[in-house]
């Protein structure tokens, strides 16, 4: 009798290589839609979402930011360059609604303007004036047109922030979702080879990557949007302390620096 020698040809490796490779053509994101239930979707819905909310507000608070800070010392120095208070008030009048510091300085003048109306009428009539003084009322108005502008200038930031922090949560949830309804599958299949096992769970993963695509871009936009908005709020403190002390003696208070 002769001895049969054995296959090494290699055809069982080379079967499991094609089963390997078909399985990892099962991991797109076609084959993920396929298997979607109704929590699926509504993962996957939410995520595309806070993505694109997050890009529209990268975008708007971007442009905003760079013609705030552009217009910043036109208006400023328009506004000590003036002549005259009613020349100046003209000047912040024409700026477009969306520029912060010529509404600032607008509030400032119309509460002087309302004071001393105020005043005379009260005087006129023999009625007690007004108790806040000159100086109090700007500051109000002040204080108020502050926070106004400070409000538009932050819209989005709390989206963003939320985005940043919520988004891989989500994306997770569909992850563990994902897995364990093809851990259900493959245990009713009965196979648990890696043709079987890598399509569902490579799907699954896809929905975690989906969460830090629409986190990373919200926490980076989040922080430098914060940065350019604390230079820019330190500004408008700067702009309204000079407006302050014109508009309450007449004459601004020339820095020494």
């Amino acid at each position: 009798m002769f001895l049969q020698t054995p296959d090494t040809t290699g055809a069982a490796p080379a079967l499991g290589g094609n089963s390997n490779a078909e399985a990892m053509k099962q991991m797109g994101f076609g084959d993920l839609m396929q298997h979607f239930d109704w929590l699926g979707w509504v993962v996957f819905v939410t995520l595309i979402i806070m993505s694109f909310l997050t890009w529209y507000y990268i975008v708007v608070n971007t442009v905003r930011n760079i013609v705030v800070s552009r217009r910043a010392d036109k208006v400023i120095d328009g506004f000590w360059a003036t002549s005259n208070t009613q020349e100046a008030i003209r000047e912040l009048e024409a700026q477009p609604k969306s520029e912060p510091f010529s509404k600032i300085a607008l509030d400032a003048a119309a509460a002087v303007a309302h004071h001393q109306h105020s005043q005379a009428t009260a005087t006129a009539d023999g009625r007690v004036a007004s108790a806040l003084s000159r100086s109090e009322f700007i500051d109000r108005a002040l204080r108020q047109a502050i926070a106004r502008e400070s409000l538009r200038l932050e819209a989005g930031l709390t989206l963003l922030a939320t985005v940043g922090s919520a988004a891989p949560f989500v994306g997770l949830l569909g992850t563990v979702w994902g897995i364990y309804h093809a851990l259900i599958r493959i245990a009713a299949s009965g196979d648990a080879s890696m043709a079987v096992v890598a399509g569902p769970v490579g799907e699954a993963l896809l929905m975690t990557a989906f969460g830090l695509f629409a986190a990373i871009p919200a926490t980076f936009a989040f922080n430098a949007f914060n940065r350019a908005n604390r230079v820019t709020f330190a500004r408008f403190d700067e702009f309204a302390n000079d407006l302050h002390d014109f508009f309450a003696t007449g004459s601004r208070v020339e820095s020494q620096n």
